[in-house]
């Protein structure tokens, strides 16, 4: 076994590996950039090499400087784990030559399954279902156009070298492959540097299951059951689990014994997953395979007991699989939420900055449920618009699916982070949705679900009255302690009228509130039941966690002038707790206007203006581009809302901007 590996990696990955590496008790080696000095991954390791300047290619992306800090800390074997070089063939190829062990598949296999063209030829000389289509090279989208009336509509243009959703296009017409292929084609080029194109049948209402397979350098390769990633925005996967709550036991076999004939017919001997596309029947095709280990690899870890990790690190140092397919059982049910720095109220612009607080619910395995928080970050650290902005994969399991969900719901809830914008409102509304409950899936849920994007929800029925209760409970606790007189009445309190008014946004609830027998009682206007509410909550924490009628809650707190910001199941509103007669003078009050920003661009997330396209005095009509705003690796083009004169600008190239900031004003 090895005694020093090197993780060719960053954020929540690195960590992940370094955690089993230590459990098996070899040392760790850590690389970083000059922005990730001070990150989680560097603090954990045993040793750390810096390689280079923030930009990922000109540090991570570098095969030389990482072969090269191996030498110099006498590392045996790199662990790429996702994302850089992890699906290179160049990088394993280059550390054989040093001498070092890759964590990972051959070279070979990397080839085989890395050309989304060849590795589809591959499947099906390997007798895997594969889309009906066309794998030859398209010249032009005159033959685009032949292809797909053969194929029959719809029909999915993919570049061959793609990934992440760039250069693809679904067309439902002749029009749309002629336009749709022109595009993705110039896309792909401008992305990969390779333009060949193929056509395939499109799946009308698909989801999105993967097969993870093991193998090692013996021939022997398993599979390890499946995973559902049907939960997607714009090709990304948002949410997954493991099992699939389409599947039966006969498909599930299916689809895994054809995922280790594909690994066998390529000599595949690591972790990597066969993905697939299946319909609503059960019908499957192969999509493509990872050649590396999954973001969603927990899942598959919660579900079966294997530490993939420890199973790569075992198959690259020559072991034997000690596993058969026969000690493959599934158990439980577990979801995985992706928690990232964005905001999904401004379409899901990334968002940068300083953690001011970070403290994800505990990590634990207690009355059957489990909670697993795969972090790279920490309270104090920096979210870097360098790389991805990944904050943790929150995972949970359970018996079973509802109390998967139930757990991951009440996790999300209790996952306090402040300082930058978070997707944790958006993730909280899925858990909380009765048509992912139903395991009612498809690729297309987001966007059908959300066809406007994701906005504030309001506080509606049983929400709104959780948050009531919780918003009263809170004052009545600020109360006592106001009220209560340090050393007279012999610690008693000076009692006051329990009536409250209760406003969430714009909307009043009446209620009566006391404290009894240690819980607090609400019991709103109009109804006969008290809702009892019990918590050790105290004035200042983050977090009010407890039960309202033996339920577990979590509702997140954050003190505002004259009252409450509260977030829970994916709703944050404004609490106001007053008295009958200070609702009455509330009720009184005028109603504050927004301002006009409608004559201002604004910043619309934390980042570098790289060009401003307009002069002071210029005309510009709506659509017309005004300036280019880079993030997390991405840039952002701000385009015009209205026509009208440029009549001043507050920033220029370089500027690093807070969001909202005023970028332009028109006359």
């Amino acid at each position: 076994m090895f005694k020093r590996i090197l993780i060719a990696n960053r954020g929540e990955i690195a960590c992940r590996i370094i955690k089993t590496a230590r459990k098996m008790g070899i040392e760790t080696v850590a690389v970083y950039s000059e922005a990730d000095k001070d990150a989680l991954h560097v603090e954990m390791a045993d040793t750390a090499v810096l390689i280079g300047p923030p930009p990922a290619a000109q540090s991570y992306l570098i095969i030389e400087k990482i072969v090269a800090a191996c030498k110099e800390t006498g590392a045996e074997a790199v662990h790429p784990g996702y994302g850089f070089l992890s699906e290179r063939e160049a990088f394993p190829k280059a550390l054989q030559d040093a001498g070092i062990v890759f964590i990972g598949p051959n070279p070979k296999a990397i080839a085989a399954m890395g050309d989304k063209i060849e590795s589809k030829k591959a499947a099906a000389a390997a007798k895997v279902s594969t889309v009906p289509g066309y794998l030859g090279v398209i010249e032009d989208e005159k033959e685009a156009v032949k292809i797909a009336n053969e194929i029959g509509y719809p029909v999915m243009i993919k570049a061959s070298a793609g990934g992440g959703g760039k250069g693809m296009r679904i067309a439902w017409s002749e029009k749309e492959v002629a336009e749709g292929f022109t595009r993705s084609r110039s896309e792909a080029k401008s992305s990969f540097g390779d333009d060949r194109m193929f056509i395939e049948k499109f799946i009308t209402d698909p989801r999105h299951i993967e097969i993870q397979v093991l193998g090692d350098k013996h021939g022997n390769v398993i599979y390890l059951g499946e995973r559902e990633c049907s939960i997607q925005r714009r090709n990304q996967k948002v949410i997954e689990e493991a099992p699939s709550p389409l599947l039966d036991e006969a498909t599930r076999q299916k689809m895994g014994e054809q995922a280790v004939a594909l690994a066998k017919a390529v000599g595949y001997d690591s972790a990597g997953t066969v993905e697939f596309v299946a319909g609503q029947d059960k019908s499957f095709f192969f999509l493509e395979m990872n050649t590396r280990l999954q973001v969603e690899h927990p899942v598959t870890e919660l579900i079966t007991g294997i530490d993939l990790v420890e199973q790569m690190i075992r198959v690259a140092a020559g072991e034997k699989l000690a596993i058969s397919q026969a000690d493959v059982k599934l158990k439980g049910w577990a979801v995985e939420s992706r928690v990232y720095a964005e905001d999904p109220y401004r379409n899901f612009l990334p968002s940068t900055g300083r953690l001011t607080r970070y403290r994800p619910p505990a990590e634990r395995v207690s009355d059957g449920i489990t909670v697993r928080n795969d972090t790279g970050v920490y309270e104090g650290g920096e979210i870097s618009l360098f790389y991805d902005p990944m904050i943790a994969k929150l995972v949970t399991h359970g018996p079973t699916r509802a109390e998967a969900i139930a757990a991951q719901g009440n996790a999300l809830d209790a996952f306090v982070v402040d300082g930058i914008r978070h997707n944790i409102p958006f993730l909280s509304a899925l858990m909380a949705h009765p048509r992912w409950k139903s395991g009612n899936l498809s690729t297309g849920f987001i966007a059908e679900e959300f066809p406007e994007g994701f906005h504030a929800q309001a506080p509606e029925g049983e929400r709104a009255e959780v948050l009531a209760a919780v918003a009263a409970a809170i004052d009545h606790v600020y109360g006592e302690r106001k009220r209560r007189i340090s050393g007279q009445m012999n610690g008693r309190t000076v009692t006051r009228d329990a009536n409250r008014a209760v406003w969430l946004g714009d909307k009043e609830m009446r209620l009566e509130v006391k404290r009894e027998n240690g819980t607090v009682g609400v019991k709103f206007a109009g109804k006969s039941a008290v809702m009892h509410l019990e918590s050790d909550w105290k004035p200042g924490e983050p977090l009010w966690g407890g039960t309202i009628d033996s339920k577990p809650v979590a509702v997140q707190v954050r003190n505002i002038a004259n009252g409450f910001a509260l977030s829970w199941q994916g709703v944050e509103t404004k609490a106001y707790v007053y008295t009958e007669r200070e609702a009455a003078y509330a009720r009184l009050m005028p109603v504050k206007q927004a301002a006009d920003t409608g004559k201002l661009v604004l910043c619309p997330m934390p980042g570098l203006v790289v060009s401003i396209a307009v002069k002071e005095g210029q005309e510009v009509k709506a659509g017309e581009t005004v300036a280019v705003v880079e993030a997390m690796k991405m840039e952002n083009v701000l385009r015009a809302e209205i026509d009208g004169t440029v009549k001043k600008i507050n920033a220029k190239p370089g500027d690093s901007l807070a969001v909202d900031a005023v970028i332009l004003e028109f006359a």
